[in-house]
């Protein structure tokens, strides 16, 4: 009778702890921009990794022109670059994500030291972030509080430079901050200089980033360097041009950049070119550029070299919308989701994970002035 308890007792503990257990979930985060007014900035929504079917979880509302979300690696928080495009510093928002249900809860906000915040990235530690400031010129450096809360900005680094376009590269303008793999580096395209500049993170200091000038990446003038991202194998990292419209692939090791090549991600030659964001899939076999501007809105595919990172243009993909600002790739690197400003609609593609060709699915989110995407997987 004892051991029939003891095992009636397992049975129910057990399926306690499996309903307690969140059932796997795919969240996918948009910023919008608000048109410079306060209003519906951030949404959220499942994604169904089997259908590519999305369904609308929560909002933020009261909210501006947030420009760029990124997630703490622990996916625990939310942190927005907001009040862009205004003629005042930005600011930078907190928020505290809900993974059974996908609600946002506000947490804070903090300056973001300088105007048109366009970036947002969060340390591997969870308790550092990096601003960009593509107007100001600047980023600012803040640590977090256990809650996810930001504290005031640690250091607030402003550069100065130009180049050759002079409509676009009067002076410094930093459109990107990036961790290193280790979170030992941070990377900052500007594109108003033609440099990546190359900065040490040291989470033991007051002002944890530390300039390595020998580590400083010039560009070709009039490129405009603009987003970057690294390989999942952290040997190489990728550039893509604004101005230029190019894609650079760098081996990367300890800090540094060597340029191996530069490709370019439009389908056909212009006078000018609106280079936007860059995405490996998961398993580093593909990487993909969009290509603004009203005669190209595609996006570029590419095959990696396993052997050397070198790309090999695939081939191109309308994004069936117009200024393809941001697009992202699900986990599971089966879809990939392209958000069209101007167009108020964020399309879904299937991935051919052999050939990294992307097929339009039926489904298509109708957002105004999508952003920024981003999406994690919870539980399981």
């Amino acid at each position: 009778m004892k051991n029939k308890l003891i095992l009636a007792g397992l049975l129910v503990m057990f399926i306690s702890n499996l309903y307690s257990q969140q059932k796997p979930v795919t969240y996918l985060f948009v910023g919008s921009y608000t048109a410079g007014k306060p209003d519906t900035g951030i949404y959220v929504y499942t994604f169904n990794v089997k259908s590519g079917a999305v369904k609308q979880t929560g909002i933020i509302e009261h909210i501006i022109n947030p420009s760029y979300l990124t997630l703490s690696p622990d996916g625990q928080y939310l942190y927005a670059g907001a009040d862009t495009q205004l003629p005042d510093t930005g600011s930078v928002l907190s928020f505290k994500v809900d993974s059974k249900n996908g609600k946002l809860m506000f947490i804070n906000r903090q300056p973001s030291e300088g105007d048109n915040p366009v970036y947002v990235a969060v340390h591997n530690n969870n308790r550092f972030l990096i601003n960009a400031n593509y107007t100001g010129g600047s980023v600012s450096a803040y640590q977090m509080n256990e809650d996810g809360s930001l504290r005031p900005a640690l250091q607030v680094i402003p550069f100065e430079g130009s180049s050759i376009m002079r409509s676009r590269q009067e002076k410094a303008h930093i459109h990107a901050a990036v961790f290193s793999p280790q979170g030992d580096y941070v990377f900052l395209p500007d594109l108003g200089s033609d440099k990546i500049w190359v900065f040490r993170f040291d989470t033991t200091k007051s002002e944890p980033l530390i300039p390595v000038r020998e580590l400083n990446v010039t560009a070709v003038p009039g490129s405009g360097p603009r987003h970057f991202t690294f390989h999942p194998n952290g040997k190489y990292a990728y550039c893509i041009e604004e101005l230029s419209g190019m894609v650079v692939t760098y081996a990367y090791k300890d800090g540094r950049l060597d340029s191996l090549q530069r490709i370019l991600g439009y389908s056909k030659i212009q006078d000018s070119y609106g280079g936007a964001d860059i995405h490996l899939s998961p398993d580093g076999r593909f990487l993909y550029s969009s290509n603004r501007w009203e005669d190209e809105n595609t996006l570029a595919i590419f095959a990696v070299s396993p052997q050397t990172g070198t790309l090999t243009l695939v081939g191109h993909q309308k994004t069936y919308g117009d200024h393809p600002r941001n697009f992202t790739i699900d986990p599971t690197g089966r879809y990939l989701l392209v958000a069209n400003m101007l167009t108020n609609n964020i399309v879904v593609f299937k991935r051919n994970m052999k050939t990294g060709l992307l097929k339009k699915k039926k489904q298509e989110i109708r957002v105004p002035a999508p952003s920024c995407l981003q999406m994690r997987r919870y539980g399981g």
